[in-house]
């Protein structure tokens, strides 16, 4: 059964980005609880700024689950990512993910790396870079078995990123390192960007796929931009895709307006 999540960022650094709800953890938590969402995909600046006894209470309040934990304050905070041509940055990001992997495992949740797999800079060795990319992902994957869960790639577009942009170029690096505990996030607002036909990746690549995103063309909650949702829902459906629809998404015109869109179109489609 294919499940619905709502994204919640509370770190201030990262105000402009494409997240529902923000600021108030509970309130956030309670307005997701009333709309009927599953879940929610979390967004902090560190591990520890949630005490997670607190926080597992608060979700047994509302009934919702813990879908995602995203690590992107690890970059926007800290400078960090896996490529960085210094080896003590690419220890302190693997370390700062790892601290994320264990906070969400306590929940049954992933973490996502995003921002945080980095570039290939302007003078770098892309052959390098990949290297530093597999090493980190490796030591992750381990400390994600050891906690039980699996490690999520997200393949973003090429304006922010030139490794690895589609869900094809993700899966054959995958293969080549023999990454058999990380799975893919299907980002629609991404793959709008970089796949010919968005459907069609997800059933040829499906298997890899562990979460995916849901946001329209230009990012607004689905259903206020053009993408065609109906053959990407029907290709999930196909695959047996049975994880979560998470809603990252600009809060256009407003969060609340916005987790009530994405709610309808995620029935409208999944329901």
């Amino acid at each position: 059964m294919i499940k619905s999540a709502v994204t919640i960022a509370l770190v201030p650094q990262i105000k402009s980005g494409p997240w529902i709800f923000w600021n108030d953890l509970e309130k956030s938590l309670e307005k997701a609880a009333a709309l009927g969402f599953d879940a929610v995909e979390l967004f902090t600046a560190s591990a520890d700024a949630i005490d997670p006894i607190h926080f597992g209470a608060l979700l047994e309040k509302h009934q919702l689950q813990l879908a995602a934990v995203g690590t992107g304050a690890g970059k926007v905070l800290h400078g960090l990512t896996l490529t960085d041509p210094d080896a003590t940055v690419r220890k302190k990001a693997i370390s700062f993910i790892s601290d994320m992997i264990s906070f969400g495992a306590k929940f049954g949740a992933p973490a996502i790396i995003g921002s945080m797999q980095g570039n290939v800079l302007p003078n770098g060795n892309r052959e390098e870079t990949m290297a530093w990319l597999t090493d980190g992902l490796k030591i992750l994957e381990k400390h994600e078995q050891e906690k039980g869960v699996f490690l999520i790639y997200e393949p973003l577009n090429r304006y922010e990123t030139n490794l690895l942009n589609t869900l094809e170029s993700a899966v054959d690096f995958l293969r080549k390192n023999n990454l058999e505990n990380t799975k893919l996030l299907a980002d629609l607002f991404h793959m709008n960007i970089e796949e010919s036909d968005l459907s069609a990746s997800i059933r040829d690549f499906g298997g890899y796929v562990g979460h995916v995103h849901f946001a329209d063309s230009q990012r607004s909650p689905m259903g206020l931009g053009h993408t065609d949702m109906m053959p990407i829902a029907d290709a999930l459906r196909k695959i047996g895709y049975s994880g979560y629809v998470s809603a990252e998404a600009f809060p256009h015109p407003d969060p609340d307006a916005a987790a009530e869109q994405t709610i309808k179109a995620f029935r409208k489609y999944f329901g």
